[in-house]
């Protein structure tokens, strides 16, 4: 989705972003919906969304066509089972670790960071090395590539920081900090950082092991470090989290926390690393 060339992709056509309807951004979601892949057609009206969304506060688009869609996927009831149980982190950490061979080095770095910031998958693979400031310690991710459409700073650890100078080897001289494999300007596959949970046997299918998604890493995140103390507001605002109590979510909008989150994300990568 290039929104300079103000076009969207909806395979196997193209079809210009000043053209697209709600009908389209429907029909799209609901064939994947059909299919039963109910999970990605959340993912995929989420990332047409984000997408709409930026274009209409640009001005590329007088209208977002994917504005008043709210209600129209099944409920996605099987979110809560995706995610990697606290007990079995460690273990999948070391096999994360001889994963990451050859080409595969990218995801492997991707997923790492994935669990070290637990933001959400498609914030991380749509990074761009311009939101880092390595002097300040903190990943600024834009307002406009945020779901709650608010920037979100994510404190970075010790352990972020050696991993972003690893990655840097591979991908520093591109805008983003994981390209994809056909064009250097488009962030890798949504399903590059799932299948490789799947490669790794947190399919659903292997034998004492669950099926785990790239999302399913803030719910762990969150179980940690909830039942390690820390305040859930603090770890709520580190998620960016959408409180559905307006005045709760009024005072976190202004609350930042900062001092407790750096301290946080801190012990979180001492933690896992």
């Amino acid at each position: 989705m290039i929104l300079g060339q103000k076009w969207i992709s909806f395979h196997p056509l193209l079809t210009p972003i000043t053209d697209l309807t709600t009908q389209d951004v429907r029909k799209a979601v609901r064939a994947k919906e059909d299919k039963s892949h109910l999970d990605v057609a959340h993912r995929l009206l989420q990332d047409i969304s984000r997408v709409c969304r930026f274009a209409f506060q640009s001005g590329l688009i007088t209208i977002n066509p994917a504005m008043d869609l709210g209600g129209i996927l099944k409920p996605n009831r099987a979110k809560h089972r995706d995610a990697m149980p606290p007990k079995l982190l460690p273990q999948f950490l070391k096999e994360l670790e001889r994963y990451g061979q050859g080409e595969r080095s990218y995801t492997r770095c991707a997923l790492k960071l994935l669990v070290l910031t637990f933001v959400r998958p498609g914030e991380l693979r749509a990074a761009r090395w311009e939101e880092f400031d390595f002097d300040n310690k903190v990943w600024v991710i834009p307002a406009e590539r945020m779901k709650m459409s608010r920037e979100h700073r994510v404190p970075l650890s010790t352990q972020s920081l050696a991993l972003l100078d690893e990655i840097k080897l591979m991908s520093g001289e591109f805008e983003l900090l994981f390209p994809g494999e056909r064009s250097s300007k488009q962030p890798m596959s949504d399903n590059t950082m799932r299948r490789a949970l799947f490669r790794l046997g947190y399919d659903g299918k292997t034998a004492g092991k669950p099926k785990a998604l790239p999302h399913g890493f803030r719910t762990t995140a969150s179980s940690i470090l909830n039942e390690n103390k820390f305040r859930a507001d603090v770890v709520e605002k580190q998620l960016s989290h959408e409180y559905k109590n307006q005045v709760r979510g009024a005072y976190l909008d202004h609350a930042e926390f900062w001092d407790e989150r750096v301290e946080m994300m801190q012990w979180w990568g001492d933690f896992l690393f």
